[in-house]
């Protein structure tokens, strides 16, 4: 059994929901500084402390780090001190030189860090997997991603939202990372980054809005629109391959769900792709779906677990973005080890 404590009740709660779905994990300690909603969430069941210091000073294998952003690298780095697993709400830092010392405290202490990017599981994702294994995919051509949600005053009256000293970034830190994630995950590794970015929905510091242009490993082209003045959320994915073009529902937060086309190049083989869809079983989603690999990571199993590697690599994309934006100018990625946003991207 995994012990976990949860630092944060925010989205924390959709954590602990998760984890009561699966088997193998007992979350015995929850920390939030409001008092009502950390009695409603521990119940009976679960001791609620008030501190993150008390919580990496229990006998739990797992700190899950649900705090605003600017606080998710110490803490990291302290629950890694104190010789436990991490699991750690996007993103996992705010600037490559915190990503590399997370890094580095995992490797003294022989722990492992799962960044949270819970969208890569779903049906639909399981579904291109299998495809992809199938041999009915082919390489990466263009996608297109649209994370165009709604996000107004009463979302920003959280003091620290749509702060540089809170928040640490805006669209492309806290909404969009998702959708890149899976661009990098599904298609190929982002090589390049033309972006422009502005702050147009909302009186704030950071940015609502973005236009991006991606270059894939590979040669494929992929662009990025993102606005937090939809009418409405919506998330959609077109990912076009060489054999075969993957279109999302608009499902916002849960982009692997919903009614995906799939559709072959060839119609000759739309047969065979609509035979392997049919075929993948059903596996937890979401927060279950990512947690689910964490446990078998943990234990040693084969798994699909999201790796420190992955937030790592996404840190260094959001440096990216904010530096194109900045010098105007095509990025292009790994970064240099001088770079001179190594330290953050804060004006």
């Amino acid at each position: 059994m995994i012990r976990v404590a949860i630092l944060g009740g925010g989205i924390g709660a959709q954590h602990l929901a998760a984890y009561d779905r699966l088997d193998g994990f007992s979350v015995t300690h929850l920390v939030d500084q409001d008092a009502d909603r950390c009695a409603a969430l521990c119940g009976d069941r679960i001791a609620p402390l008030s501190t993150v210091e008390a919580a990496l000073g229990t006998d739990v294998d797992l700190i899950d780090i649900c705090l605003p952003p600017h606080m998710h690298a110490p803490v990291a780095i302290d629950a890694l001190n104190a010789g436990k697993h991490v699991i750690c709400e996007k993103p996992l830092a705010t600037s490559i030189a915190q990503a590399d010392a997370i890094a580095q405290a995992a490797g003294r202490a022989g722990k492992s860090v799962f960044p949270v990017f819970q969208y890569r599981f779903g049906p639909a994702f399981n579904r291109l997997r299998a495809l992809q294994v199938a041999g009915l995919v082919g390489a990466p051509r263009a996608a297109s991603l649209e994370t165009h949600w709604n996000r107004d005053a009463d979302y920003y009256a959280v003091p620290w939202r749509g702060t540089w000293a809170g928040e640490q970034g805006g669209a492309v830190l806290g909404h969009a990372i998702h959708a890149h994630d899976l661009l990098a995950t599904f298609m190929a590794p982002i090589k390049a980054v033309t972006a422009r970015l502005g702050t147009l929905v909302n009186p704030i510091e950071t940015e609502d809005s973005a236009a991006l242009i991606f270059e894939l490993a590979g040669g494929a082209l992929a662009t990025s629109s993102v606005t937090l003045g939809s009418a409405r959320d919506e998330t959609r994915l077109r990912l076009v391959y060489e054999h075969l073009t993957a279109t999302s529902h608009t499902v916002p937060y849960a982009p692997g769900e919903g009614n995906w086309q799939f559709l072959a190049r060839d119609p000759e083989r739309q047969a065979e792709v609509d035979a392997v869809c049919a075929g993948v079983p059903l596996e937890p989603a979401g927060f279950a779906g990512f947690l689910n690999e964490v446990g078998k990571a943990i234990a040693g199993e084969p798994n699909r677990a999201v790796t420190l590697e992955d937030g790592v690599a996404s840190i260094a994309l959001v440096t990216a973005i904010y530096a194109s934006h900045r010098d105007s100018a095509r990025v292009s990625l790994p970064l240099p080890a001088d770079h001179p946003m190594r330290e953050g991207w804060q004006p």
